[in-house]
């Protein structure tokens, strides 16, 4: 399961850019803001992972196969590059995680009566909130 993290890592192809938000003046002289590019295929993912992470990546997958992802939230290269690897580690844990199947509960007899008394009980409050006939 853990693999495919360091695999990814070993694929991740990143380029600066100029950055809009936080900055002032730097943002217009440096490029702070980084893009990964990932490539899906590359990683050799089990059918249903790779499902998982097609839908969580959702827009940021291109028809290539290919996870785009860009950090601009820091003023720094070195913060948005940290920032933007923890956001494609936590997609690629998400996506390994397969969700857990819901039990069907089971209700005993009394239960159902309760549930049904109770419903009987409502129902009459209900029917009693008509208009009042003088």
């Amino acid at each position: 399961m853990s693999d495919i993290v360091p695999r990814a890592m070993a694929l991740m192809e990143e380029s600066f850019i100029a950055s809009s938000g936080p900055g002032g003046q730097n943002v217009n002289k440096v490029a702070t803001a980084v893009q990964v590019r990932l490539d899906v295929f590359a990683l050799r993912l089990e059918p249903a992972t790779f499902n998982r992470l097609k839908i969580l990546a959702g827009s940021r997958m291109t028809s290539r196969g290919e996870i785009i992802l860009t950090a601009r939230n820091y003023r720094t290269q070195e913060a948005n590059r940290e920032d933007a690897r923890k956001r494609i580690t936590e997609m690629l844990e998400d996506a390994q995680r397969a969700p857990q199947v819901r039990k069907k509960s089971r209700v005993n007899r009394i239960n159902k009566e309760a549930r049904i008394k109770g419903k009987k009980n409502r129902g009459t409050v209900k029917a009693n909130r008509g208009k009042v006939e003088w």
